[in-house]
């Protein structure tokens, strides 16, 4: 993956994605909720928090830079997304947006909450 494209992910508003991943998830019968849960679980935000961030259109570096703890078992997210695997990816903030992908793939995919949360 290069720094431009990298950059180009960074600056982008995270409010503009998230409906992405609803739709992504109710597409397959899942629901906003869960996608909330799963956000708040990796970054440690709270409900009210993440709503703050999406009215803010706050971009992924900002909204990554500013989560309040970051899942001590994000190690635990492993596979492949978008052609590369996520334990790989040097850069931390971009494995920070590919571990929110993967985690929504696999809530598309089916995957049990449990599992998805890493229980």
């Amino acid at each position: 993956m290069n720094n431009a494209n990298n950059a180009r992910v960074y600056k982008m508003s995270f409010a503009g994605v998230y409906p992405h991943y609803i739709q992504k998830a109710e597409k397959k019968g899942r629901t906003k909720e869960e996608v909330d849960t799963i956000i708040c679980w990796l970054t440690g935000y709270n409900q009210q928090a993440l709503q703050h961030q999406i009215d803010n259109k706050t971009n992924f570096e900002a909204f990554f830079a500013e989560a309040p703890q970051l899942n001590p078992n994000v190690s635990k997210i492993t596979g492949v997304i978008c052609g590369y695997r996520v334990e790989d990816i040097e850069d931390p903030l971009m494995q920070k947006v590919r571990y929110l992908d993967k985690l929504i793939d696999e809530l598309a995919k089916g995957k049990a909450m449990d599992k998805i949360l890493r229980k």
